[in-house]
């Protein structure tokens, strides 16, 4: 079984994950932790639950969702999993971060890139991609069939979507995706958003504004 804690970091309240089984291994998702209180908050939670990290997952690269992702890679040594199309929002962000008044270093480390099919093993537990680009080239989400839900990254939030304003943001792109990709599970699915409270892949199809 898997155990899902969310923890809300950084000015913009960006949702990092912490996804583990009962063998106590997990993945980071979006490690967004801002400064030394986050960082510390996130890794106590890591030690206390003797979590084994496996990789840090990212939905999408943009600056929000990776403020800690050189902290958690530099501290439990293992590869990032991403979308190659998200590459250059990566690359981008110390740009992105000017825009916003402060510095972010560029990443250092190993990447490896995942597509839509692929799937994440926690041992037993997996998590399937589904790409959903729109709100940025290389935006995925994860889905675990077993206990029905899904980790949308920006794509899809409760009442919303993600904005498409940003760089290579596609509005028609992630309209078609989540119709397509997201909406095609089953209603009862919850969604674990980038930002903001979980909802429920039923309630979406049937309340959010954009459908």
């Amino acid at each position: 079984m898997l155990n899902i804690q969310i923890f809300p970091f950084n000015p913009f309240s960006e949702n990092t994950y912490i996804i583990y089984n009962d063998n106590k291994t997990g993945y980071i998702i979006d490690p967004g932790n801002w400064n030394d209180r986050e960082t510390e908050t996130l890794q106590k939670f890591i030690e206390k639950k003797e979590i084994n990290v496996k990789n840090i997952l990212l939905t999408h690269a943009h600056i929000d969702h990776v403020l800690g992702l050189q902290w958690a890679f530099d501290t439990y040594k293992v590869p990032v999993k991403m979308h190659q199309e998200d590459q250059e929002i990566l690359d981008r962000n110390p740009m992105s971060a000017r825009n916003y008044g402060f510095e972010f270093i560029p990443f250092k480390g190993d990447i490896e890139f995942l597509n839509d099919g692929n799937s994440v093993f926690l041992d037993e537990d997996e998590l399937k991609v589904l790409f959903v680009p729109g709100h940025s080239p290389g935006s995925i989400a994860f889905y675990n069939e077993n206990q029905k839900f899904v980790i949308s990254g920006d794509a899809l939030f409760q009442g919303s979507i993600g904005r498409t304003d940003l760089y290579r943001g596609n509005h028609s792109q992630l309209l078609e995706s989540i119709k397509n990709k997201l909406f095609t599970l089953p209603e009862e699915t919850e969604v674990y958003s980038g930002h903001g409270k979980p909802t429920q892949i039923g309630f979406e199809k049937n309340h959010n504004p954009f459908f």
